[in-house]
């Protein structure tokens, strides 16, 4: 059996051939899988439980139907669709995970993460995060109407690409510190995660210990998919 890992699709009604793409997955491949797993960023902006656009509708149909035909179904939200809630979990079938969330994956020791928390040399960033994140800002933004949320979606998403553009790569990418411990607080083998678009495995050692980091890649111009068995893991970037 295999347990498949995707993440950073970044679905959105501009983007209809990566919805297609990602229908074909649930019908095809996902259905002979022991699990799936989506480590966050399923859409480039989730709007709340209670706001599903129709471009996206199809999506959580396809969600249901996998869940649905006994494939379970895992999802971690990221940092565009931070705003997942029960509902979604209810519409979907699937199971909210904590991130970070440590799993046995075949007799290894797996830690899954979004991964924008380990990019700690990127400040501004965090800082935003922890705004976007707090309780407080998260019941303002589903008070809102829709058009509203849209609106708040779009702005923090130019903000967003302003960053990108003035910010060196090296600043936004994960701080080998907050992976070593990552590896050391969970004592896991393995860590797999996204949010950086640098589809790779790496190996390195964490206290005299060789570990294992998988990044998974989007979905801008490839389907990044991440295939594991007893026998170990294939990344497609």
């Amino acid at each position: 059996m295999t347990t498949l890992f995707i993440s950073d699709l970044h679905l959105a009604g501009e983007r209809p051939q990566i919805i297609a793409q990602f229908l074909d997955l649930l019908r095809g491949e996902a259905r002979a899988a022991e699990a799936l797993y989506i480590l966050g960023d399923l859409f480039e902006a989730w709007l709340g439980d209670d706001a599903v656009l129709p471009d996206l509708a199809p999506v959580i149909d396809g969600l249901r139907a996998l869940s649905d035909s006994g494939v379970p179904l895992f999802v971690m939200a990221g940092n565009r669709d931070f705003l997942m809630g029960e509902g979604f979990a209810a519409m979907t079938g699937a199971r909210l995970l904590d991130d970070p969330t440590p799993i046995d994956l075949y007799g290894t020791p797996t830690l899954l993460m979004h991964g924008d928390t380990l990019c700690t040399d990127d400040l501004a960033y965090q800082q935003v995060r922890a705004q976007v994140r707090d309780p407080a800002w998260i019941a303002h933004a589903l008070s809102m109407s829709i058009e509203e949320r849209i609106e708040t979606a779009r702005r923090l998403r130019q903000q967003s690409q302003a960053h990108t553009r003035s910010t060196a790569e090296a600043i936004m990418d994960v701080n080998p510190d907050a992976v070593a411990q990552a590896f050391r607080e969970h004592g896991v083998e393995r860590l797999i995660h996204g949010h950086t678009h640098r589809p790779g495995v790496h190996h390195t050692v964490v206290d005299g210990r060789t570990v294992e980091r998988i990044v998974l890649g989007d979905w801008y111009s490839q389907a990044s998919l991440l295939r594991c068995t007893a026998e170990g893991c294939e990344l497609t970037p």
